[in-house]
């Protein structure tokens, strides 16, 4: 078992803070942005489904935008180009397979 309090973050990205579970074969990240921040347009050959836990987030996948609120789950799927922005501070759990080695 794990507690999510115990895990170490560590700032990814400017504004974006993560907490890192890693089984076998996934990632799960819990991070907290601060609004405003943004991450630039990029992909990766991981799945990824995105969690809207806390706040607004905008984020633009394949070039169509996604405005996502608290409950709202987006699929990015592997290697697809997409950006984000906090509108607001933000909690989100991405969850990615496989594994996020550079998240370890």
């Amino acid at each position: 078992m794990t507690k999510l309090e115990e895990v170490k973050s560590k700032e990814v990205f400017p504004g974006f803070t993560g907490k890192f579970i890693h089984t076998e074969n996934m990632t799960f990240a819990y991070w907290e942005i601060k609004k405003g921040s943004a991450l630039p347009e990029h992909s990766h050959f991981h799945e990824q489904v995105v969690n809207m836990l806390e706040g607004e987030f905008e984020i633009v996948l394949e070039g169509n935008p996604n405005h996502l609120l608290p409950g709202n789950i987006l699929s990015i799927p592997s290697h697809a180009k997409h950006a984000g922005r906090a509108i607001t501070d933000c909690k989100i759990l991405d969850v990615f397979y496989p594994v996020r080695e550079d998240y370890k």
